[in-house]
């Protein structure tokens, strides 16, 4: 985060910082499970990229999340598993490969 937002409070931080913080807030708790529901939206690029990039690193360290998104990159570049919902009906599940390269 950039130096100037230590002095700031949450809600006087942009969206992507406002993010950041509130996943700070809840690795605090040393979570089982994070949920997250369109957790890029309504960020500007370089902030979606820089939340994106850390949700990965959660990932990658083996955290586990529930990820809601509409945004298919977002999905396939983070996920592990994947439940493709449509209408309320779930059309397709597993992994990221099976979805996205073989989908059924």
């Amino acid at each position: 985060m950039r130096a100037y937002h230590f002095e700031r409070y949450p809600s006087e931080l942009s969206g992507g910082p406002q993010q950041r913080v509130g996943i700070a807030r809840v690795m605090a708790l040393n979570p089982r499970m994070m949920r997250f529901d369109e957790p890029t939206s309504a960020l500007d690029p370089e902030w979606g990229g820089e939340v994106l990039a850390l949700i990965k690193q959660l990932a990658d360290q083996g955290q586990t999340m529930l990820i809601v998104s509409h945004k298919m990159h977002v999905v396939r570049k983070i996920a592990g598993h994947v439940v493709f919902i449509d209408e309320g009906l779930m059309v397709e599940e597993g992994s990221p490969e099976d979805i996205f390269v073989h989908p059924q």
